[in-house]
């Protein structure tokens, strides 16, 4: 039982579910200021995604959106739980679905997962990244999964002493909502169980990085 559902007897997702305008709001704003950045980054990393990407978790649609502005040619889609995709904005460059990211992630070149795993467990994680396994064609062909996340010490000797306490202070906070922040063997040992054969990290100047997982 996670910190914030002894304190409100009910789960993060639940509290959520019942009124998520301050979460998905928040959610939102955090995508496009992020997105902005990561794309001045790293945007040879979405510059390789052949024809159709789906943001899985991806609320209302700001981290899709962002790409799509930047990469027209990409085709779009947001997954997330039917209460969710049903107050999002009208957006004629997305496609809404809702659905369980534990049971099916549609079809796509594709998979995003921006900041959705560090808020669960080690084998949630690996049920969510097999049903985005399932979704991608080979790597030979294209296919990836492509995670922004925290990697615990990824800027290494580059990294201050403000950066490394905040990420211990993040990894604090994302116990009360049962999630954990995780160095790169942590990670490696997800992405093997949930049957990836490589992966690659790419640090950005903030506290999270881009992770290419190939199947």
């Amino acid at each position: 039982m996670s910190l914030f559902e002894v304190a409100h007897g009910c789960t993060l997702w639940e509290a959520a579910a019942m009124d998520g305008t301050a979460f998905n709001a928040a959610m939102a704003a955090d995508s496009r200021f992020t997105m902005e950045n990561l794309l001045l980054e790293c945007g040879s990393v979405f510059e390789t995604v052949r024809g159709s990407l789906v943001d899985v978790g991806g609320g209302h649609g700001a981290a899709a959106a962002a790409i799509a502005r930047a990469f027209p040619h990409v085709k779009c889609t947001v997954l997330d739980l039917p209460h969710v995709v049903a107050t999002a904005p009208t957006d004629d460059k997305l496609t809404f679905v809702g659905g369980d990211m534990f049971d099916n992630v549609p079809p796509a070149d594709a998979v995003l997962l921006k900041w959705v795993l560090h808020d669960w467990q080690h084998e949630d994680c690996v049920k969510i990244l097999r049903r985005c396994k399932e979704a991608i064609p080979a790597r030979n062909v294209g296919g990836t999964v492509i995670i922004v996340d925290t990697v615990i010490g990824s800027a290494g000797s580059q990294q201050g002493i403000a950066s490394k306490e905040t990420e211990v202070l993040f990894d604090v906070f994302m116990m009360a909502a049962d999630g954990v922040e995780r160095e790169e063997h942590e990670w490696s040992k997800i992405f093997i169980e949930a049957g990836f054969t490589d992966y690659k990290i790419t640090p950005t100047m903030g506290l999270r990085s881009i992770i290419e997982l190939y199947p």
